[in-house]
């Protein structure tokens, strides 16, 4: 990745938040790295190097700084925009891909052999995918010194290291101090209460449009899955190694996360699931300045600064989200989901009432648990993550309650996740992947293109065949014919993912 050297010192003279997590400043007199907002002196010029990830930083010698905490920056947003080969690969590197199948699991994934995907990491990000692993270990390393109190043995591996000797010594260059050191640092600050919980914060890019948010996942909120009370997003997770509980609070300048593992050694990508879920990698300022461009949208981006695009926490689920919300309400789609989840585990999840609109039981909160419950993670009366492409496969006919194309359809989705036909990781292809679903019986382009917006990340689809979004478009004066509306559209580009959002809210 090619950094100017001029723009870069700007930005830290600057002191520049929009730059965090774009590139990471060295400073070679100090030996120490930092993110570009730091408030520490502006170093010389001749003594400052720029490095475009904190792996190539720590591979220069460099420790992280203590007062600015680049490694808790929020991470570049190319890695949403970009859809090439080390695009993808950061994606399955934040998700944890090389902890669980090593480097070559990664390559393997991405289509490349272990010598040219090192080649092409090493050429963008300064430093090779076990580099770039091991910076996150280190970061989840801490994260949980600082946030719990497990045995330093116990750290070491769910963090992913695989030793203690390997966690001791990574730690003592990456941060200049013996873990013990580091958890003696945290000084009055408690550890979170109840085994597997942990407190953190997800930090991201200003502005952030949080209420726009919360209402898009509010209104699509299945019980027993998820829930949005009193401004918090409630949801389960199904993770590699387990299963998980979050509570995700919007706040000033981050998002506040509790999470509740089974294992964790999932800390890694849930926190990774987390950020793709609210956006919080996306770069508001930028996506802003090019919709606000149009006279247009100018009034709404004024109004509203800071929307993101919703997106997800697992590719199956959204794509059984968006077969079913084919061409019916959200309301519809969602009784239709719940009674699927119900006749695959009834205990857990109960049918929406047709006439009162009340979507299960009432879950109530208990104290010192960071608002999440004491029934412990997937334990009865807790949040589960939603049915796997495995599980939906055993549900009955009667189960699914919709027209039978409709559940053949999700059948044949199921069989081809199952299989390997189609993939929904954060790391695919994009295009390949599209153009797989659109092979499968039943899935058209704009079922496709749903899930290239919020499952795979694509920050530029126009769901221009939506009714929503042309009923949209002629609140704002827009053209609402599809061939007129893709054309006008152009001019948003990169960022029409973002402009449907607008859209769908001025609907």
């Amino acid at each position: 990745m090619e950094m100017d050297f001029e723009r870069c010192y700007r930005a830290v003279d600057s002191r520049d938040q929009r730059f965090d997590g774009w590139f990471y400043t060295g400073v070679t007199s100090t030996g120490i790295y930092c993110r570009p907002s730091c408030p520490a002196i502006t170093p010389k010029r001749k003594n400052v190097r720029f490095f475009p990830s904190a792996a190539a930083a720590q591979g220069a010698g460099l420790r992280a700084c203590r007062r600015c905490r680049p490694d808790a920056a929020p991470g570049s947003p190319q890695w949403d925009i970009r859809a090439d080969v080390v695009g993808r690969a950061m994606r399955l590197i934040a998700d944890g891909v090389i902890d669980r199948d090593g480097v070559p699991g990664l390559a393997s994934r991405l289509g490349y052999t272990e010598r040219h995907l090192h080649r092409m990491l090493s050429a963008e990000m300064g430093a090779g995918p076990l580099a770039l692993a091991r910076a996150q270990r280190a970061q989840t390393a801490r994260i949980l010194i600082e946030t719990t109190d497990l045995g330093m043995a116990e750290i070491a591996f769910a963090a992913g290291f695989g030793s203690v000797r390997q966690f001791n010594d990574t730690l003592r260059e990456v941060y200049a101090s013996a873990p013990s050191d580091l958890r003696a640092a945290r000084g009055r600050q408690q550890a979170a209460v109840g085994a597997g919980t942990i407190a953190l914060r997800l930090a991201y890019r200003p502005p952030l449009h949080a209420r726009a948010l919360l209402d898009f996942l509010t209104v699509r909120a299945l019980p027993g899955v998820e829930e949005v009370r009193d401004g918090t997003y409630h949801r389960g997770l199904r993770l590699p190694h387990g299963t998980g509980e979050v509570a995700l609070t919007p706040a000033d300048g981050h998002v506040a996360a509790t999470l509740r593992l089974t294992d964790l050694r999932d800390l890694a990508p849930a926190v990774a699931r987390c950020r793709r879920l609210l956006d919080l990698d996306a770069d508001p300022v930028a996506i802003d300045g090019t919709l606000a461009a149009d006279p247009a949208l100018a009034p709404a981006v004024a109004a509203e600064p800071g929307i993101r695009v919703p997106r997800a926490v697992d590719g199956f689920e959204m794509a059984v989200r968006a077969v079913i919300g084919q061409q019916i309400s959200v309301t519809a789609a969602q009784k239709t989901l719940t009674r699927l989840l119900a006749a695959h585990d009834p205990v857990d999840h109960e049918v929406v009432a047709a006439d009162t609109g009340v979507s299960g039981p009432q879950l109530h909160d208990q104290p010192g648990e960071g608002g999440l419950r004491r029934a412990g993670v997937g334990g009865a009366g807790g949040l589960r993550g939603f049915l796997s492409a495995d599980e939906l496969l055993r549900v009955p006919d009667s189960g699914f309650g919709m027209p039978v194309g409709r559940r053949e359809t999700l059948r044949g989705l199921a069989r081809a996740v199952t299989d390997g036909t189609v993939d929904l990781a954060p790391g695919v292809d994009r295009e390949e992947a599209v153009r797989r679903l659109l092979a499968l019986p039943g899935i058209g382009p704009w079922t496709a293109n749903y899930l290239a917006m919020r499952a795979f990340g694509d920050p530029d689809i126009l769901l221009s065949t939506d009714l929503a979004v042309r009923r949209g478009a002629a609140a704002l004066g827009l053209p609402d014919n599809q061939q007129t509306l893709d054309g006008y559209a152009d001019r948003w580009r990169p960022w029409r993912s973002y402009a449907t959002i607008r859209l769908w809210r001025a609907a």
